[in-house]
């Protein structure tokens, strides 16, 4: 991500109806998973600008690590009691990957070249039990200017993102699309913008503040499928078959984990 994507975060994602939505959900899983409390440390890797880690401050021991300094900078100016990190996990989180309980990695996969490296080191480096939380863009139908602008290697499906954990000591719990109700919205608005030859938005991206109707409309929709991810968690029901989005819930088990590079035999990642 560019300065540009930053500061666009930094003013929009406290108000803006997907990152509000995707907070939500995010919260709900990590406290099915990780009762709030203080002395449980959770570790946002690639924070950005914040807002994230300020949805469970309070009730967890917050840590937020990014290789940005200007991210980090605006995180640290808009949440001063949540200590942020200028670096790389894990290896400049010293001590505090091994206390971590839960890790978060909102939309970053997509912005590294190896993801399985970055994943894998990561999980190798996590203690037993610990739990990562991620998401990452989805439906390669989709690309557009919007990942461009946002630097994204690539959109997942389900079985290309499954491949990341693949064989390693670990548990997946949870693996599902989601921003499943809005994905015809989705779909439309990239076939207008590549029709238009342009993103909808502000900095090469589509994210733009609809009418104050409109956005609560969106995020309730939006936010109404944690229900839905909660069941499949617990195995209730089954999660979304398609979405914009996917979901993954992972535990450390037992056992190590060897670092490993993404396999030859992947079709390229940009479209």
């Amino acid at each position: 991500m560019q300065p540009a994507q930053f500061h666009l975060h930094a003013d929009i994602e406290d108000r803006h109806w997907w990152f509000v939505a995707r907070r939500q959900i995010m919260r709900r899983l990590v406290e099915a998973v990780l009762p709030p409390s203080p002395g449980a440390m959770v570790v946002d890797v690639g924070c950005g600008t914040g807002a994230n880690l300020a949805a469970l401050a309070g009730d967890y021991d917050c840590v937020g690590i990014d290789t940005s300094a200007e991210a980090v900078g605006l995180a640290r100016q808009r949440f001063p009691d949540i200590r942020f990190l200028v670096g790389r996990a894990p290896a400049d989180l010293g001590q505090l990957t091994a206390r971590a309980k839960l890790f978060l990695l909102m939309d970053v996969l997509e912005h590294v070249p190896d993801d399985f490296a970055m994943l894998s080191e990561l999980l190798a480096a996590a203690s037993p039990g610990a739990y990562v939380l991620l998401t990452v863009p989805a439906d390669g139908r989709l690309w557009s200017e919007h990942d461009e602008s946002f630097g994204h290697f690539r959109r997942y499906g389900r079985e290309r993102l499954a491949r990341l954990w693949e064989g390693l000591a670990v548990t997946p719990l949870l693996l599902s699309y989601f921003n499943a109700r809005l994905l015809p919205l989705v779909r439309l608005v990239r076939a207008v913008n590549r029709l238009r030859g342009r993103a909808s938005g502000r900095a090469g991206t589509d994210f733009w503040l609809p009418s104050r109707p409109a956005n609560a409309a969106l995020r309730t929709a939006f936010a109404g499928e944690a229900r839905r991810l909660l069941g499949t968690l617990d195995g209730r029901c089954h999660g979304y078959a398609a979405g914009a989005s996917l979901v993954a819930l992972l535990r450390r088990q037992q056992g190590p984990i060897a670092v490993r590079s993404k396999p030859a035999d992947l079709p390229p990642d940009r479209p």
